[in-house]
Formats: C-alpha cells, sequence, structure tokens
C-alpha cells in the first residue's frame, strides 16, 4: 500500500464521500453534496479538494445566500428522514454567522447538517454549535472528523456540526 498525501480539505471531501449509512437493507451515501459560496477564507482549502474530487465523490452545489443553503440542507435531511444529509460551507466573515439561524432550525428538529468551516469556527460558537470540533493538525483530522459525524447523526440526538480546519504550520515555517 502507497501512502498518499492529502490536504486536510480533500482527506475531509474523501472521508465524506466514502460514509454511508442503512436502514433496512437499504445504503446509502451520508453526505450527498456540499453547497458552498467560496470566498478568500475557504476557496483554497474546501473549494480546491471539491473541484479536484469532481462531481461523483462530492457533488458541489453553489449557494446565493448562506441562510438559504442551510435551510436547504435542513429540508433535504428531514426528506430523507434524517438517513443522508448534505453540507454547507462558507468564507470566513458575516456570511458564516448567517448559518447559525439554519443550524439553530436544525438544532430544535434534531436533524444533521454539517457545516465544515475555516478559521472562523475559531471562535466559540456555542450554544447553537453545540460541537466545535477543532482539528489542530492534519494527524488528528480522521478522528476529529469521525467524530463530528457520530455526533451528526447520532440516533439520540442529532444536530448540526461544525468542523473547523484552524490554520496550521509544521514547525520552522
Amino acid at each position: 500500500m502507497s501512502t498518499r498525501r492529502l490536504t486536510v480539505a480533500q482527506a475531509l471531501i474523501a472521508f465524506l464521500a466514502a460514509q454511508h449509512t442503512e436502514r433496512d437493507g437499504r445504503r446509502r451515501r451520508l453526505i450527498t453534496a456540499c453547497w458552498g459560496i467560496f470566498g478568500h477564507g475557504n476557496v483554497a482549502g474546501v473549494g480546491q479538494a471539491l473541484l479536484e474530487s469532481g462531481p461523483a465523490a462530492m457533488p458541489y452545489l453553489q449557494g446565493r445566500n448562506e441562510q438559504a443553503m442551510v435551510h436547504a440542507a435542513v429540508g433535504y435531511a428531514r426528506q430523507c428522514d434524517r438517513l443522508a444529509a448534505q453540507a454547507v460551507t462558507t468564507s470566513i466573515g458575516p456570511g458564516a454567522t448567517n448559518l447559525v439561524t439554519g443550524a439553530a432550525l436544525a438544532t430544535v428538529n434534531r436533524l444533521p447538517v454539517l457545516l465544515p468551516g475555516d478559521t472562523f469556527a475559531i471562535r466559540p460558537a456555542d450554544p447553537v454549535l453545540s460541537s466545535n470540533s477543532k482539528c489542530p493538525t492534519p494527524a488528528t483530522s480522521p478522528s476529529t472528523t469521525r467524530c463530528a459525524r457520530s455526533a451528526a447523526t447520532s440516533t439520540a440526538s442529532p444536530a448540526p456540526r461544525l468542523w473547523s480546519r484552524p490554520r496550521w504550520r509544521p514547525c520552522g515555517c
């Protein structure tokens, strides 16, 4: 087996594309698509990873309004009876705060929505985004992503989860 070098965003997209749920013998993808509005904060990370992975791995849906994207993802999760969800990503700044209204709606209705973010997520986002999973290094990214995924799809209380990728630099940079 050879080593495959990936950025954190590429690993996240590959991981999410490989996740599935199963009920009554029917298997389906967990995260079926990713909504996004890209700007200076996430275009080089998640945006580039989505472009490189292609629509077969993770379809990209372009939104025009952050709040509408989250509401569409919440509606999708509700329609799929919580067996499938969609991710929503935005750049840092005021647009990212528009995700909070949709995240609150998902929390109240116990619907899974994944909100992968960038440096915006370093600021405390409680109480609505109750699980702010931070990934301090690429080495801990898989376990953090698994934890956020399992929390978002919990049968007891599925809710939106924010996955943060703070700016990480190897020592000596």
